[in-house]
């Protein structure tokens, strides 16, 4: 008899998985992703350093943040391209370095075009979201304004804060063996885990439960991290892309990888929306008490 329910169970747990697999799979084709992803990426693009001269004239701002700057460019830049990143950070140093000297109105263009990113980030969220109605322009540019300008000084703290604990570590290292070295593998994918969880509770107009989000941030950091292993491996393995572009092959590498990016993000945002969706749905079809019935 128990091995009978058993066995009913993980029949019942492999029917309801595989209807969700395709539901999830129907959605990301209805929603075209892959689309969408080249839409930000092109925009990323475009956004790439004045986002980044916003980021670094925010962190200059905070004296406490001086001597992580070095870290957190690492940090960018490691995540931004699994491999010549000291190329574009190169580059990319230098745009800033130049930004730095605009006139006001070239700032105030910087931050336009910065906002626009976010605003197109929170366009795509929404329409994975089904939420057509659009913000009030004002609270729109107050949360705009909160993410471009809490969202670096979050990631100072905490950067912060992982310094100060695996600090810690090297000495418990010694008594520990291995200790330093799992959880300095395990931060990066926490801190990955953390940053899309709150991306995507935070950015979509509507209530997002945190445990439909954090499924959603498994994946997309997952993913993340195994996108970051392959692209360097076929990069270390394959340099043809080197003999065709030569000295702009990092143009070409940087717009795959963001692009690449992208369609993670928008797939942990599917199944975000997919568990609460399918959820829903397989409530509604559950039997529901008879009220006409009173107990005597």
């Amino acid at each position: 008899m128990f091995d009978r329910m058993l066995d009913n169970n993980w029949r019942q747990l492999a029917t309801t998985s595989l209807q969700f697999g395709k539901y999830f799979a129907k959605r990301c084709l209805q929603d075209r992703i892959n689309i969408t992803a080249g839409h930000l990426a092109y925009v990323s693009m475009l956004s790439l350093v004045p986002l980044l001269a916003v980021v670094f004239a925010i962190f200059a701002a905070f004296p406490m943040f001086t001597d992580l700057r070095e870290q957190i460019e690492g940090l960018l830049f490691s995540n931004l391209l699994p491999t010549s990143g000291e190329v574009i950070q190169e580059h990319i140093n230098n745009f800033v370095s130049n930004a730095s000297q605009m006139t006001t109105v070239g700032v105030i263009f910087l931050f336009v075009v910065a906002i626009m990113l976010v605003s197109a980030i929170d366009n795509a969220l929404n329409r994975i979201w089904r939420n057509y109605k659009p913000r009030r322009l004002t609270v729109s540019i107050a949360i705009y304004w909160m993410v471009l300008t809490l969202g670096p000084i979050l990631i100072g703290g905490g950067l912060a804060i992982t310094s100060y604990i695996l600090s810690l570590t090297r000495f418990t290292d010694d008594y520990i063996s291995g200790s330093h070295t799992v959880l300095l593998s395990l931060v990066p994918f926490a801190l990955s885990v953390l940053t899309f969880l709150l991306l995507y509770m935070m950015i979509p107009n509507r209530v997002v439960k945190a445990r439909f989000a954090i499924w959603g941030a498994l994946l997309a950091a997952s993913l993340f991290e195994l996108c970051k292993s392959l692209f360097s491996l076929y990069l270390a393995n394959f340099p043809s892309y080197q003999a065709i572009y030569g000295a702009l092959a990092t143009i070409p590498i940087l717009i795959v990888w963001i692009y690449l990016s992208w369609n993670v993000v928008l797939l942990g945002a599917e199944l975000t929306v997919s568990l609460e969706e399918f959820t829903q749905r397989q409530h509604s079809r559950l039997p529901q008490p008879d009220n006409s019935t009173e107990s005597s």
